[in-house]
């Protein structure tokens, strides 16, 4: 039986991370910034920004792969918080959690395979489009600055202590776990409140901006295609496709029978802080390397988001 460490396996990533290893009967550990999973180690907390905590669990559980799933990211809606402030979070989280990981299986179990979920940030303002393995980084926010660093480490664990560390760049992907915060959840919540006549009024940022959106489910099956390979590398995990908020809006009023038009606002002020633009990512390499391909097309998402939306509230 493999074992598996999913640090951050109470987000939406690690929750169907943890149905795939489950099915394909791994022991799991998993761990979040405010819980550990049950195990059979005795463990009942930890904090993963702590070396000895890290090297306490690597050499108790000696695991096969560990999933890196944990981050610090902000929705273009959430409260501001000093750059500062973040800036030390996502450190402490994006980038020394992983030293920790990378440190201890280098030191007591240098067997053990790490997968790091990157960030289609890492691109930031792109210089091509679309973005492959080989676009340089240009990040251009907190995030993508951290996750690039992340990317880096597992780059200089990989070629100066021949660890397996390999990358993948999740674009955009959703699922019913979404929180309300982003926008596609936002969305979806909405146009049913209006259907039911709960609101009356969709209010969004900006309906322009083009996203490459994905099914988590997909991108967790792509992270452990790439964890079966025998050599560590980075690839895009992406839908290869664009829609516009627009184009999203408009599924979801129109598979409710809906027209958008009668209930969508805009307002820039809902926006806290830049937008990305031209992030489309290139995913012919996985699909090449592992025969990896989305399960879920874009019209297919929205039907899965609204109807569990829908199941959700009764």
């Amino acid at each position: 039986m493999k074992k598996a460490i999913i640090v951050g396996y109470t987000g939406q990533d690690g929750a169907y991370l943890s149905q795939l290893l489950t099915k394909k009967k791994y022991e799991l550990f998993g761990v979040s910034s405010k819980s550990v999973s049950k195990n059979n180690y005795g463990i009942k907390a930890m904090d993963v920004r702590e070396m000895s905590q890290v090297e306490d669990i690597v050499q108790k559980i000696k695991p096969d792969e560990v999933y890196f799933l944990a981050a610090v990211h902000q929705s273009s809606v959430d409260r501001p918080v000093e750059d500062g402030e973040l800036f030390q979070k996502s450190i402490d989280l994006n980038v020394k959690a992983l030293i920790n990981f990378l440190e201890s299986i280098r030191k007591f179990s240098p067997q053990t395979k790490l997968f790091y979920a990157a960030s289609s940030h890492i691109f930031g303002d792109p210089l091509n489009w679309p973005q492959d393995e080989l676009s340089p980084f240009n990040p251009d926010c907190i995030y993508g600055i951290t996750k690039t660093a992340g990317v880096r480490t597992c780059h200089f664990y990989k070629d100066n202590h021949g660890l397996f560390a390999c990358v993948g760049i999740f674009y955009n992907h959703e699922s019913p776990l979404r929180a309300s915060k982003y926008v596609s959840k936002k969305i979806v919540e909405t146009a049913i409140a209006i259907k039911k006549g709960k609101d009356s009024k969709l209010i969004l940022g900006n309906l322009e901006s083009k996203v490459d959106w994905g099914y988590s489910p997909d991108y967790v099956l792509a992270a452990h295609k790439i964890m079966q390979l025998p050599r560590a590398e980075d690839f895009i995990i992406s839908s290869g496709e664009v829609h516009t908020i627009k184009d999203f809006v408009e599924a979801v009023f129109s598979y409710l029978g809906l027209e958008w038009q009668k209930y969508v606002l805009v307002n820039s002020s809902l926006i806290t802080k830049k937008q990305k633009v031209n992030l489309y990512g290139d995913n012919r390499k996985i699909h090449k390397t592992t025969g990896w391909s989305p399960s879920v097309n874009f019209k297919q998402l929205v039907k899965i988001l609204v109807d569990e939306e829908l199941k959700q509230i009764g």
